[in-house]
């Protein structure tokens, strides 16, 4: 685990010191937050592109982090160690005055990181529970993702599976985007087990998503609370869920204190229900490690699409000239000044393409995203060259990448595509049914985009930069954009991170405006993130956990390692959690949801498994068609399918472990 760990953090320092060529006024921990989102998915992709050629060794590994760590040879520029001096002496004497004349905001900012730091220590180091009895999960909605991750990275790892095929669906290319798990798959080479592996990952990006949002929120508000209150609203985000409450303890012995002692698993996303709005933590960046890598890039785009456009400081120069009838000298001053900020808002929008570029086979739906917006706020500010310099960087870094995914892919596009209004509202009422699962959020925007004192809340810049975004609301309450519909929540919810500046706004300028509207404040603030924080809350105290793999599968799958080549072709039922998914062998076929939700047929190949089980007269047939080395027979498969047992007594067993039996078939 020490080599993963000083792997993340050496490409971490060397995403940190390349934040001081294009970005002047980031503090340490931004620099750091962009270093690390940066500094991983560079490793990732990098790292894939290695071993695509040599293989996942460890000497892909060390040429990976050597490539990606050649930043860190900018420390020998005599104005950027300065730089980055000063900034060690900031946090030093930031440190210091905490602890020898502490003042509101130095406490409010440690305690906010603290508090963050922890709790997202204790919900991802559940996301992965190994023990005695087995692998498992601390929350539910991580029980169908978590194996098809460790699938993606034990193929990298044990399976050689270069050119990728679907670790779910053997002779398919694999195209869903897989480098946060590449990632995690490296450090498994490192020396990490799979929880470590994941949980270092997970950890560093979580961390960094909420400094990156803190930061983009500052430098469009420039309002120290707005910008606390913005990561809160978007990590915390849930509806009126927190009213179930009331329901689960009028039912419970213990009241309210009873339910609150023994959470249920969610209080955003409840099956059969009408609530959908999944809270950000634990049913998108804990389940979906792609969204949890692409939304720490999207937000460094974002912030630095503000900081290119910002004409303030050029505007108050100017001024500040015109009054004060700058002399030749200090006229020229000024304009060197602003030829540095055009230059460092080119390399700003660079570094925004950069982090765009890296999206696609990070996370495609970001990657659409992000592009979609940029292509929407170029036609409202026109300012060509700035985007004209993002967009070619993020095109040379990510046409390879599509060129790549999209040629003899399988998927069929046109599964992804339909008309759906309303979104998974089901039988509710679309309005309704936003009402409960955003409760107060959507009234709250709307009074900030119309408040007005001496002017509107919302400067005009803020809220054109804003309007594009609403798109992301706008399009998948019309149109589906994934085979199942939930799943359009991963372009919603940049709405919601894009609205949550807006709405932190309002509620930062009622709590400056007296006694009873402060109340006001923390009441709305709390109607609009109880429902995620019972839902974090859920994960980080409960000790209940989700069995994916037993104690028998995990002993199996180090038999089937050591008994069977490292691209061994293996039929087993068609679920989510065979052990299997641990050896990195080439899988028949999985569970049919995550193939279908790939955009891939699967009834034909789901029938003939089952044929191979039944012993029928084609078995053998369709054994050699697909050409199958090994056939599993555990507790799954005798409870998905009918077996016929006599039908695999003309193979050879190669073992068993507990109840479940490899044999070979050629």
């Amino acid at each position: 685990m020490i080599t993963s760990l000083l792997l993340a953090l050496l490409v971490t320092f060397s995403g940190t010191v390349a934040t001081y060529l294009y970005d002047e006024n980031a503090s340490l921990g931004a620099r750091l937050c962009a270093g690390a989102a940066i500094g991983l998915a560079a490793l990732g992709l990098i790292g894939f592109v290695i071993a695509s050629l040599v293989g996942l060794s460890g000497a892909a590994v060390l040429f990976s982090a050597v490539i990606c760590c050649s930043p860190l040879a900018l420390v020998t520029d005599a104005a950027i160690r300065q730089q980055l001096k000063q900034d060690l002496d900031a946090v030093s004497l930031n440190a210091r005055r905490l602890f020898t004349k502490p003042d509101t905001t130095s406490i409010g900012y440690s305690l906010f990181y603290t508090v963050v730091a922890i709790v997202l220590w204790k919900v991802f180091s559940r996301a992965v529970i190994e023990d005695s009895t087995g692998l498992s999960t601390g929350l539910l909605n991580n029980f169908g993702d978590l194996p098809f991750h460790i699938s993606v990275i034990t193929s990298f790892v044990f399976g050689n599976n270069f050119p990728p095929e679907d670790p779910t669906y053997a002779g398919v290319r694999f195209t869903y985007p897989f480098i946060s798990d590449f990632v995690s798959a490296m450090f498994v080479r490192c020396g990490a087990d799979l929880r470590q592996s994941m949980f270092i990952e997970n950890y560093i990006l979580g961390v960094a998503f909420v400094g990156l949002v803190h930061r983009w929120a500052l430098v469009m508000l420039r309002d120290k609370l707005a910008a606390i209150i913005t990561p809160l609203l978007v990590i915390l985000n849930g509806g009126l869920g927190w009213t179930q409450l009331f329901s689960k303890a009028s039912t419970n012995e213990g009241g309210l204190w009873g339910v609150l002692m023994d959470l249920p698993p969610s209080f955003t996303v409840v099956p059969e229900t009408t609530w959908r709005w999944g809270n950000a933590i634990s049913a998108l960046l804990i389940p979906q490690r792609g969204f949890l890598m692409g939304l720490p890039l999207a937000t460094i785009a974002f912030t630095y699409w503000w900081i290119a456009n910002d004409k303030k400081r050029t505007q108050e120069a100017t001024e500040t000239g015109k009054k004060t009838r700058a002399s030749e000298k200090q006229k020229a001053a000024a304009q060197q000044q602003e030829a540095t900020r055009v230059m460092m808002a080119n390399r700003g929008m660079i570094a925004a393409g950069v982090a765009a570029g890296l999206l696609p086979l990070v996370h495609a739906h970001s990657f659409v995203v992000v592009m979609g917006m940029a292509g929407c706020l170029v036609l409202i500010q026109r300012r060509w060259r700035e985007w004209f310099t993002f967009f070619a960087v993020a095109s040379a870094i990510a046409i390879p990448q599509l060129l790549w995914s999209t040629i003899h892919s399988s998927v069929d596009a046109g599964s992804f595509f339909a008309w759906e209004v309303g979104w998974d509202h089901g039988q509710e009422n679309p309005i309704w049914f936003w009402f409960m699962n955003t409760g107060f959020f959507i009234p709250l925007l709307l009074i900030a985009v119309l408040m007005r004192g001496e002017g509107y809340l919302v400067p005009k810049r803020l809220l054109l930069f804003y309007l594009p975004f609403t798109l992301c609301f706008i399009v998948p309450n019309l149109i589906k954009l994934a085979p199942w519909i939930w799943d359009n929540i991963k372009v919603l919810y940049y709405w919601w991170l894009a609205s949550a500046p807006i709405v932190a706004l309002l509620l930062a300028r009622l709590w400056h405006q007296g006694r009873t509207r402060r109340m006001l404040a923390v009441v709305l603030f709390i109607c609009v993130t109880l429902a995620g924080a019972l839902d974090v809350a859920g994960i980080a105290l409960r000790s209940i956990k989700y069995q994916v793999f037993d104690a028998a599968g995990l002993r199996f799958a180090e038999f089937v390692k050591t008994e069977t080549a490292p691209r061994a072709l293996i039929v087993h039922a068609p679920v989510h959690n065979t052990p299997v998914f641990l050896t990195g062998r080439r899988s028949l076929m999985g569970y049919p949801g995550h193939i279908w939700t790939h955009g891939l047929q699967f009834v034909q190949r789901e029938s003939e498994i089952k044929r191979i089980y039944l012993g029928m007269p084609d078995a053998e047939q369709l054994i050699r068609k697909y050409g199958i080395e090994y056939l599993v027979l555990g507790p799954q498969e005798r409870v998905v399918t009918p077996v016929n047992e006599v039908f695999f007594t003309r193979f050879e067993k190669v073992g068993e472990v507990g109840e479940y039996t490899l044999y070979k078939t050629r």
